[in-house]
């Protein structure tokens, strides 16, 4: 009786890999998406931060070519209100195709360089 058993399970293991080896391959493509949206939040805060220090100096010229050096595909705005310049910076990701996409975005502050034309007078 217990060989018959034996026999008659022999698939089994493999039956139930196949059958589960779409949602593994779903939740590995979950996780690298997930990576992939952190480290593009990462580059995001950077270029917003360097965004920030450029346009406090005065350089939104240098600030939008770091964003874009930095974020490929990121949109920078620029706001100047009284003393401190903002620096927002937004990217849509979209790390596996057929998943749907995230928007990443990021700000910095830093205040306005003295010498410079939108800075306050002291």
């Amino acid at each position: 009786m217990r060989s018959d058993r034996r026999r008659d399970d022999a698939g089994m293991a493999t039956a139930e890999l196949v059958a589960c080896l779409p949602v593994l391959l779903l939740l590995l493509a979950v996780a690298l998406g997930a990576v992939a949206v952190g480290a593009q939040r990462v580059r995001v805060q950077d270029a917003a931060r360097e965004a920030a220090r450029a346009a406090a100096r005065g350089d939104d010229a240098t600030a939008h070519r770091m964003v874009a050096a930095d974020a490929p595909g990121a949109a920078l705005d620029l706001a100047t209100t009284g003393g401190d310049v903002t620096a927002s910076v937004r990217v849509d990701v979209r790390p596996v195709s057929w998943l749907p996409g995230v928007t990443v975005s990021a700000a910095a502050v830093a205040a306005l360089e003295p010498g410079t034309d939108d800075a306050a007078p002291p």
